[in-house]
């Protein structure tokens, strides 16, 4: 069974394990050898992976390398306030969040708010309850473990927004962004750029004789052909419909030729079978490149790399036309 987001941090309080199996870990900033030896004896007993520093660089340290889930850490320290460590630690780019506690002796109400203000989450005025700590760690990971599951959906939900649902490619919007970003790094390092589009023949014809299902086989089969024939400096994507597109870069004009005519063959020698009638399917493909200094538009790639597919279409289909390349 498929394991959701919300397993990703299993039994906070009575089991505090982390989804590899590991304990949560925890960075304990104190330089007081009694705080840091109280706090190890309290969490201890709830198997978390503790981490001691005893200066503020030692803790900035540590959690560059540790990246720990949550951190407790001292008001006052050597050469680094708790307050400064706080601030360090929200200034800079984190892929989780991290669940800050400050321990410190004082108790005015001003001091509460100006340690909240410096970004810790929560607030322990020594000497603590070593079950009051334990209660306070135990909220830290519930608020981890929901920051975890939002950014688990929200990935998921990234990826859907890029990936065909039919064949798992990417889509258009995907290929766009990829596309994008490659067209200028083309044009700056001098290398070549290929946009080919393809466009299965008669598909219209499979559908209404034989169902979507099989359409939709069709166009899965196609799908593992394209990736079967893609480098890891190319992508293909579904475009919508019965249309796909392949980018190649780093390769010569015979060369694409040559991987779009291995596509173009490989489809044409699978057989197909619904209902017990045999069914072979070809495609058409329109290639288009750029060579210069200045990046085009990638839509305006496309555009010609279409022109191209329907004069490959006008022409008797099952072949690929090449668009003249145009300097930029």
């Amino acid at each position: 069974m498929k394991p959701t987001p919300t397993d990703s941090l299993p039994g906070l309080l009575g089991n505090p394990m982390s989804a590899a199996g590991r304990p949560i870990q925890v960075l304990v900033a104190d330089d007081s050898a009694v705080s840091r030896k109280l706090v190890e004896l309290t969490l201890s007993k709830k198997q978390y992976s503790l981490v001691f520093a005893k200066s503020g660089r030692e803790t900035l340290d540590l959690f560059a390398e540790h990246r720990p889930a949550l951190v407790i850490v001292d008001w006052i320290m050597p050469d680094r306030t708790g307050l400064e460590i706080c601030q360090h630690i929200r200034s800079g780019a984190q892929a989780s969040y991290t669940y800050i506690i400050l321990l410190t002796g004082k108790s005015e109400k001003a001091s509460v708010v100006e340690g909240l203000a410096a970004g810790a989450d929560d607030y322990l005025t020594k000497p603590f309850h070593p079950e009051e700590l334990i209660a306070r760690v135990g909220v830290g990971l519930r608020i981890i473990c929901l920051q975890r599951e939002i950014e688990t959906k929200n990935l998921l939900l990234k990826e859907l927004s890029l990936t065909d649902a039919l064949t798992c490619l990417p889509n258009r919007r995907a290929i766009e962004d990829w596309a994008t970003r490659q067209l200028s790094a083309a044009a700056r390092h001098g290398f070549s750029f290929w946009v080919a589009l393809a466009d299965l023949d008669h598909f219209k014809i499979v559908n209404d004789t034989y169902g979507h299902e099989a359409g939709d086989n069709v166009l899965k089969a196609f799908s593992e052909i394209l990736k079967s024939n893609s480098r890891q400096s190319d992508i293909c994507g579904r475009i919508g419909g019965e249309e796909f597109l392949l980018v190649l870069t780093h390769t010569t004009e015979e060369n694409a030729k040559r991987v779009i005519d291995r596509i173009r063959t490989q489809l044409e020698a699978m057989h197909f079978s619904f209902d017990g009638n045999g069914l072979k399917v070809t495609a058409s493909f329109g290639l288009a490149g750029f060579a210069g200094t200045r990046a085009p538009d990638f839509n305006r790639l496309v555009a010609q790399a279409d022109a191209a597919l329907y004069s490959a279409k006008r022409q008797g289909r099952n072949r690929l036309e090449l668009s003249e390349i145009q300097p930029f």
